[in-house]
């Protein structure tokens, strides 16, 4: 089954120079918009793609600049034996070596003989295509794939006409199905003419008076149209071919009028049933017209989740469903850089798998805030939802993103902020203080460009708004803690951490009489509210609540600690 082994781009469209050895098997393909993901399927089927000819413009080169070619080169692997023995292609065939996946200009016996298509297309926009081989080239051979060749490597685009595929038309994946081809020349003709001869009969009547007076005046003026004209289909303007045969159910409607998710989802199912024959697919944007549930079928039904992979699948995305139904190796980011695009793989670490796995939206987004627990992601998208009411743009807005690590050492903050940042992301750590961090793990992650924010020394979160906040927003955080832990709870939790030293009640009667919080106070609330497993803020929700109309609200009458740790943060969400 082939199988590309090396793709190269040159100055086609957004991408100058790009050199990528993908996956043999599902190569899914994120980024910002206008990273050049598209272009890179349409650079692999522009190459590949069994077409005697393509349109070309000069908004196809890079910057538009014509004086530098558009050239696409395809190094394809896993061939057929009669297309790699030197009878056919022996000044073309190449070697690729898996171990080092390097490409050799000679075949040898170690490592997998390859053929190499080359696509050229120069100011004059006339495409060109022919195999290539540096000896070849040295010597003046040109040569280019034979088209029965050509055709059988022709990668399958399940794009938004899938439905193209619902008939025997030429390279359709029907006519991959198996290797007999119908001969069905004379029954297609004998067709042809039965419709000419049965829209005669019903036009006959219909047109009744024009066709008399046109015998007339054809016997009037000598022309033979014989005892009377008739109005019948042009045989020059009707032809009907391999692909008028096209599928229909079991009352007559023709498939090609289903949807567009269930054509893409057919013909994805039959793609795989034809792999032997097709074994490359290309597919833009995967989820267009599918629902979750459909769109996980889709991808099965293509052998993301089979050992070995049977298609090599090059496909774009912009949905966290998909990106959750595949493994950190199937994943690529697309980054363009200063002068050429990089391809990254994602791999398979824990980190990037938990990632995907738990917060997927993170990879499809630009800037990501990695969050020690529910508690700090809440905080962030409850400070983002106050910003907003101050006519701040949205983080989610900017292309940003959370993921909660789930608590823990802070060091998996970093360590999950690190392989993020290996991929291209920007990324802010959030952290609380009163764990020990590596200092390894954590200078490494600022030295590779990583931000972070903490709290004041040896507090967590809790700890720094009982610490920070004014009196009255204290008193809202004893409400909302009452409102959704239960009074009683609160209430063993304050006399529990203050060694019986204060109680609720007693907290109450002082602030009845416009007590401030003492110090001592402030520290017990913020140890009692946040006992392990049962703190009384810990979930997303009650802290996007408290960060929206309790800490924005008051961030102005904090302590200067806390406002600089929260400037900073807005500073980075807003500096996209």
């Amino acid at each position: 089954m082939a199988r590309i082994r090396r793709l190269q781009i040159q100055n086609f469209r957004s991408i100058q120079n790009l050199d990528w050895t993908p996956s043999p098997g599902f190569n899914c393909l994120i980024g910002p918009g206008d990273s050049g993901k598209s272009s890179i399927l349409d650079a692999i089927d522009l190459c590949l793609g069994a077409r005697r000819n393509v349109p070309f413009g000069d908004t196809d080169f890079y910057q538009l600049d014509v004086a530098q070619p558009i050239l696409i080169t395809v190094t394809l692997g896993g061939l057929p034996d009669d297309l790699i023995n030197l009878d056919s292609y022996g000044d073309f065939l190449r070697g690729f070596d898996h171990t080092n996946r390097t490409l050799e200009d000679e075949p040898r016996f170690d490592i997998e003989t390859v053929l190499t298509l080359q696509l050229k297309v120069e100011s004059d926009l006339e495409p060109s295509w022919r195999l290539y081989s540096e000896r070849a080239s040295q010597q003046g051979i040109e040569r280019n794939l034979a088209w029965k060749d050509r055709a059988r490597i022709s990668p399958a685009r399940i794009g938004s006409y899938a439905n193209t595929n619902l008939s025997w038309s030429r390279n359709s994946i029907l006519n991959r199905l198996t290797e007999e081809r119908p001969a069905l020349g004379g029954a297609l003709a004998e067709a042809a003419r039965d419709a000419r001869n049965g829209f005669g009969v019903q036009a006959g009547a219909q047109l009744q008076r024009p066709l008399e007076i046109v015998t007339q005046t054809a016997n009037y003026l000598g022309v033979p149209v014989g005892a009377a004209a008739q109005a019948l289909l042009d045989a020059h303007a009707v032809s009907i071919g391999d692909g008028a045969i096209a599928l229909h159910n079991d009352q007559g409607i023709p498939l090609r009028s289903l949807g567009t998710g269930s054509s893409r989802l057919l013909v994805a199912g039959l793609q795989r049933q034809v792999a032997q024959a097709a074994s490359i697919a290309l597919v833009d944007e995967v989820e267009f017209g599918l629902e979750p549930h459909r769109l996980i079928r889709f991808m099965d039904s293509l052998g993301a989740k089979d050992t070995p992979e049977p298609l090599q699948v090059f496909l774009t995305t912009h949905s966290p469903v998909a990106l959750r139904e595949l493994s950190g190796h199937q994943l690529f980011v697309v980054r363009p850089l200063q002068g050429h695009h990089e391809v990254r793989q994602a791999g398979t670490s824990d980190d990037v798998q938990s990632t995907l796995r738990a917060d997927p939206e993170a990879f499809l987004a630009k800037r990501i805030v990695v969050c020690e627990g529910a508690s700090e992601v809440g905080l962030m998208r409850g400070l983002d939802q106050y910003w907003g009411t101050l006519g701040r743009p949205s983080f989610l807005a900017l292309g940003g993103a959370y993921v909660n690590v789930n608590g823990g050492s802070p060091d998996n903050c970093y360590t999950r902020g690190s392989a993020l940042l290996s991929l291209g992301y920007e990324v802010l750590v959030i952290v609380d203080a009163d764990k020990p961090v590596n200092p390894a793990i954590q200078n490494a992650f600022h030295l590779a460009g990583g931000q972070s924010a903490t709290w004041g020394q040896d507090r967590a979160l809790e700890d720094e708004l009982f610490a920070c906040v004014p009196d009255t927003a204290i008193d809202r955080l004893l409400e909302k803690a009452i409102e959704v832990r239960d009074r009683e709870l609160v209430a063993v939790h304050i006399r529990d951490r203050s060694q019986n030293n204060l109680t609720l009640e007693q907290i109450e009667a002082f602030r009845a009489q416009g007590v401030p919080y003492a110090p001592g106070t402030r520290s017990y609330l913020g140890l009692a509210s946040r006992i392990r497993k049962n703190g009384w803020f810990k979930s997303v929700t009650t802290y996007e609540f408290i960060a929206k109309h309790i800490i924005g609200p008051n961030l102005q009458a904090s302590h200067p600690d806390l406002q600089t740790t929260i400037n900073r943060i807005r500073g980075w969400i807003h500096a996209a």
